[in-house]
């Protein structure tokens, strides 16, 4: 399983109504490799939740940390009111795409699917937006995102 159980971050089980509902909301079409972790597991904390950079980012030299993977509907889902559009607007983030992970920051920086060179139908690539509000490519698709994922620092890899 690559997401862990979290009350707090798991949705309800996901369906081909709210995946169409939380399309037609967020105004694209979510990539494949997102919704089959959602399938499995509707949001929640990776096993693996470290990501490394090629560039420093706020919180480390060569990676950050995500809390949790956003998943559809529910209380925390990227559709619902808190979600990824009232993100966008309350930290400021570029209008590339959709937040899809909880950082540890509680919003000073975020993992977003960045849908700026594929239209909203295409396949997005993954970004990472710094305090500087500069979305960076970290993968060109959302299963090289989780591909890349490792242990943080003090804890065991695992895979």
């Amino acid at each position: 399983m690559l997401l862990q159980d979290s009350a707090y971050f798991t949705g309800p089980p996901l369906s081909d109504e709210l995946i169409r509902r939380a399309e037609e909301s967020l105004g694209v079409k979510l990539p494949r490799s997102y919704l089959d972790v959602l399938r499995e597991r509707n949001g929640g904390t990776p096993v693996n939740r470290c990501c490394p950079t090629p560039f420093p980012t706020s919180w480390a030299p060569d990676h950050f940390e995500i809390h949790a993977v956003l998943g559809v509907g529910g209380s925390r889902g990227i559709d619902t009111p808190d979600g990824s559009a009232y993100l966008v607007a309350e930290w400021g983030y570029p209008e590339v795409g959709v937040v899809v992970c909880a950082m540890p920051s509680g919003g000073h920086d975020a993992v977003m699917l960045d849908y700026s060179e594929c239209g909203p139908v295409g396949e997005p690539a993954v970004a990472y937006v710094d305090e500087d509000r500069v979305p960076r490519r970290v993968a060109a698709s959302f299963a090289e995102f989780l591909g890349m994922l490792v242990a943080c620092d003090g804890e065991p890899p695992t895979r």
